[in-house]
């Protein structure tokens, strides 16, 4: 039996993936730490902290696997700095956890464009979050690269409802995708046998 650690659960992708961790009967137990309560769910353990690193610090349970799907705006953050804390320092922070736990793989939500030298700061914050977690000499270590992602958030993010039907009929990679897909393609990769020590998924890749 499996027993992952699961952070970005209350997110658009991460949401769904904790469904389908939830309904595989290969999980044992979910470590689901968050910022806001989760709803009661069965296999699913949710220490409540104001800040992750609080929770992930503590840990003891032994870990297999580790899902990532933190993520945020700039604006939804409220400054560079919020937004570095969440899309670098607390996915590093993920990593490092879950190998002092034991995990021998790591599935993380990237981003289309991730380049650590790109002049876009998004782009390149992304880019630097893959290669600190490349450097953790992780034993699997799977990147996926979505485009802009489709579904319901709790939040609206300003723009993306006028964007989504025009990436929708972007071609390859920057083709809009849909985080229920990027769950999906999340999940069935981290049951999947073998696989390179380092693999990424970019945005057209993903199945729909």
């Amino acid at each position: 039996m499996h027993r992952v650690l699961l952070t970005g659960a209350t997110g658009l992708v991460g949401a769904h993936l904790l469904r389908l961790l939830v309904a595989d009967a290969r999980v044992s137990e979910i470590i689901a730490p968050t910022r806001r309560p989760l709803p009661s769910m069965r296999k699913v353990v949710n220490p409540v902290e104001a800040d992750l690193t609080d929770v992930l610090r503590p840990l003891t349970l032994a870990i297999d696997s580790v899902f990532c799907c933190l993520g945020t705006t700039r604006k939804q953050a409220g400054s560079k700095a919020a937004f570095l804390h969440v899309d670098y320092t607390l996915v590093v922070d993920t990593g490092l956890s879950g190998l002092r736990l034991g995990a021998k793989q790591m599935v993380v939500v990237s981003a289309q464009g991730a380049n650590r030298h790109s002049p876009f700061f998004y782009n390149r914050v992304k880019g630097e979050m893959e290669n600190a977690l490349r450097h953790q000499g992780w034993p699997r270590l799977t990147l996926v690269r979505p485009s802009l992602l489709l579904g319901e958030r709790q939040h609206k993010r300003a723009g993306e409802s006028m964007l989504a039907p025009l990436f929708s009929m972007l071609p390859g990679n920057w083709r809009a995708v849909s985080a229920l897909a990027v769950a999906k393609c999340m999940h069935e990769r981290a049951f999947q046998p073998g696989g390179e020590k380092v693999e990424i998924i970019e945005s057209g890749q993903i199945p729909r």
